[in-house]
């Protein structure tokens, strides 16, 4: 629902909880001409989920490159820097004027054609046919737990989402920090404690930029031959790196995610059957804003679709049975306390399974007969064996061969949920978490220790711990809104060599986060240790260490502006 603003201009609003009332937290001011124009390339120009249509990939591409680093939506984004910037000769590239406005006949036409396509669908009735066609969808101002349960679809979808180093947080809308106010929380007896609790951790976070960013600048100044963009861009993320541990979990996020239909049915399904509100709501835009585009690809995650209901009776039945034998069996096992990562599961022969799988290709011969062979091979004949895998390497980018993924490894870690929201991306690997908590103490920079702020800092989080601890008693699943991203979250990894080497390498670059780039290098050591022969396999794990990680890639990417003019 749309409503009139004093200026003439539309507003459209989300809706959040206040006072057991509803009230508008905008998602973008346009008016009606640029709604018109929105219209064609959007499946809707008011709600926080919605689909992007009509556009080459090239521009959707490049919108969602854009999205992750800007505040503005997705739609503001795309008239301000896209369609109404004459650099992108967006026109052109789009065959379009912005006068044509026919973007309902795609739908109308679409949705008439669902039937024929739903035929053709069942009567190959293979479920791969559902990856040959996607979308792009973006889904706004949710919760940052929410953008985590969304990011645990792995296959067959590519997220983005706002990043916490390059935006701000703490911008206000209406007068109001932006968090998502849980329905259940917004209408418990917890409602003030949660909402006193989330405005002081964003009033904390606010205060210590200034006085952070001026500390930050004293320990390192400015180099004379540094520009300074590339300065302040660097400063910037240091100080937002720093300071994002005081954000709750339901801060909110943009997200962009482009996925295949097989991705996204599954997705929806998981999102309908899921306990919170907030993950339920998600998937019933997303299904219906989806079905504007790709309807035949998602039609079983239909909420009353034979094929959902059945997977949501066995989710649930699943999930209350280990539920019961975790409360029966498993509740005197000791947790994790200690911060860090621990590699507690290797096969010492899978050494001579990478071997006998690099052999497979250029012989005749029998996997098990090639891996058996690799063991009976000299010391030195297995080395070489190996080195041929990595020697002529030049940069982290040249991939490994899939022999490696023959060789696995179980990893269990313990580290702040901001560290935990950048290495889930990572998609090529089994993972699980345990549930958002402040049982396992928190992550305080080095920056902050030693100095005034280090007090406020830690009064901010002792004070989320004292909101979850109540909340939690009572309502554990959504007490995690409150929980600061500094406290510690405990999941595992089990992932293949190949994936690992990639993550390793990628993680622990110089512009890194600090705390996932020392966990990037301890996975790398401690494989090394226990295997020592796999140790070739990382050499561009970066093991430095830097003050300023961003500025030299704030440097690069300013040469590439200036070089192109």
């Amino acid at each position: 629902m749309s409503s009139l603003a004093p200026s003439g201009k539309i507003w459209y609003p989300s809706l959040y909880f206040d006072k057991g009332k509803r009230f508008s937290m905008g998602l973008g001011e346009f008016t009606a001409s640029q709604i018109k124009i929105l219209e064609h390339f959007v499946s809707n120009a008011s709600d926080n989920v919605f689909v992007l249509r009509n556009l080459p990939e090239v521009i959707k591409g490049a919108l969602f490159s854009r999205y992750s680093r800007s505040t503005l939506g997705l739609r503001s984004l795309l008239l301000k820097e896209f369609i109404l910037n004459e650099d992108t000769a967006f026109s052109a590239i789009t065959g379009r004027s912005l006068e044509d406005h026919s973007g309902d006949q795609q739908i109308m036409a679409t949705q008439k054609a669902q039937n024929f396509y739903d035929r053709i669908l069942d009567g190959y009735g293979d479920d791969s046919i559902g990856e040959l066609g996607g979308a792009h969808l973006a889904v706004e101002n949710i919760s940052m737990l929410a953008a985590k349960v969304i990011e645990d679809s792995r296959l067959g979808g590519s997220p983005l989402e706002k990043s916490t180093r390059y935006i701000y947080f703490d911008q206000k809308v209406d007068g109001h920090y932006m968090f998502y106010q849980e329905p259940i929380l917004m209408t418990s007896a917890y409602r003030d404690l949660f909402l006193e609790t989330c405005n002081f951790l964003f009033d904390t976070y606010s205060k210590l930029i200034p006085p952070l960013t001026a500390h930050i600048e004293k320990d390192f100044p400015k180099d004379p031959d540094i520009s300074k963009t590339a300065y302040a861009a660097a400063l910037r993320a240091k100080v937002l790196d720093c300071l994002r541990g005081l954000l709750p979990a339901g801060a909110l996020t943009n997200m962009g995610v482009f996925g295949n239909g097989r991705f996204f049915e599954t997705l929806i399904q998981k999102l309908n059957a899921h306990n919170l509100a907030e993950m339920q709501e998600i998937g019933k835009k997303a299904n219906q804003e989806l079905s504007k585009v790709i309807p035949s690809f998602i039609r079983r995650s239909d909420l009353g679709h034979k094929h959902f209901r059945s997977m949501a009776q066995f989710s649930e039945t699943m999930r209350t049975e280990i539920r019961y034998f975790a409360e029966k069996h498993a509740q005197k096992v000791a947790p994790q306390t200690e911060a860090g990562v621990r590699l507690i599961g290797f096969d010492k022969e899978s050494i001579y399974k990478v071997a006998g799988a690099m052999l497979f290709e250029c012989t005749n011969g029998s996997l098990q007969e090639l891996q058996a062979l690799c063991k009976t091979l000299p010391e030195e004949e297995l080395v070489l064996l190996l080195e041929t895998a990595c020697s002529s390497r030049e940069n982290r980018r040249h991939k490994s061969p899939r022999a490696l993924e023959h060789a696995s490894f179980a990893f269990e870690i313990l580290a702040d949920f901001g560290v935990y929201r950048d290495l889930h991306r990572h998609r090529i690997l089994t993972q699980e978490r345990q549930f958002l908590t402040c049982k396992y103490g928190y992550f305080v920079p080095q920056e902050i220790i030693g100095t005034e702020m280090e007090a406020e800092y830690i009064k901010a989080l002792e004070k989320g711990k004292a909101a979850y601890d109540s909340i939690s008693a009572e309502l554990p699943e959504e007490a995690q809104y409150v929980v600061p991203m500094a406290y510690h979250i405990h999941w595992y990894f089990h992932v293949n060599l190949r994936s690992l080497q990639w993550l390793c390498e990628l993680r622990s670059q110089a512009a890194g986060h600090p705390t996932y780039r020392y966990i990037a290098q301890e996975m790398a050591r401690q494989v090394s240790t226990a295997m020592p022969h796999f140790e070739r396999f990382f050499k561009f794990v970066d093991y430095q260490g830097y003050e300023l990680g961003r500025l030299g890639a704030e440097i690069r990417q300013e040469e590439k502006v200036k070089a192109r003019g």
